[in-house]
């Protein structure tokens, strides 16, 4: 496990390094956009209609900063909308813990994915079977499923990046300081 610093420049460093065309899964407001490079063929996904509206302001402001597109689209990620092949990465921050069906959305992530493509995430997981840390993830679940977007604080989301026929995963483990450490992931899973 690393410290919060490493996972920042982490983030930055795999963000900054995307190129091409990119899918955002659960762009929420678009904070990821400062960290994208120029000229980023751009398309967010965004199912709900609050956080889409300062989406599309947000993204019309960076195209125009950044001679990149964008293209917002109105879904989640369980069915995403574009054709196989069609993107050259995508990208998730803190949005797999709440999708419905994690298998079948990393199965969406690989179809859209062009060979080669680079699927590049950034999550909290489910701390380690039998810890204290665990223990409380499990009881906060009922809560933050219904009050969070959705959010399974114990999901083993790592596993299942793993699991999901990507042909090479390459993530660092972090843990967010404060007085429960969650633990975290960054990395890149390749098509």
């Amino acid at each position: 496990m690393s410290g919060w610093a490493g996972y920042e420049a982490k983030k930055r460093e795999l963000v900054g390094g995307l190129s091409g065309t990119v899918l955002e899964l659960g762009a929420g407001k678009g904070a990821n956009f400062g960290m994208l490079g120029k000229g980023v063929d751009w398309i967010g996904l965004e199912p709900r209609a609050a956080s889409r509206r300062t989406l599309e302001s947000r993204a019309a402001t960076w195209a125009d900063k950044t001679g990149g597109s964008y293209r917002v689209l109105d879904t989640g990620a369980e069915q995403i909308p574009l054709p196989s092949a069609s993107v050259d990465a995508v990208l998730s921050t803190v949005v797999l813990c709440s999708v419905d069906e994690l298998g079948g959305v990393l199965t969406e992530v690989r179809r859209v994915l062009r060979p080669g493509g680079r699927f590049v995430f950034f999550e909290h997981i489910g701390a380690a079977r039998g810890s204290w840390v665990c223990r409380l993830q499990g009881l906060i679940r009922p809560i933050t499923r219904t009050f969070d977007k959705g959010c399974d604080p114990t999901r083993q989301t790592d596993d299942a990046i793993h699991a999901a026929g990507f042909t090479t995963v390459t993530l660092d483990r972090y843990t967010l300081p404060g007085l429960v450490p969650i633990p975290y992931i960054a990395g890149t899973a390749i098509s």
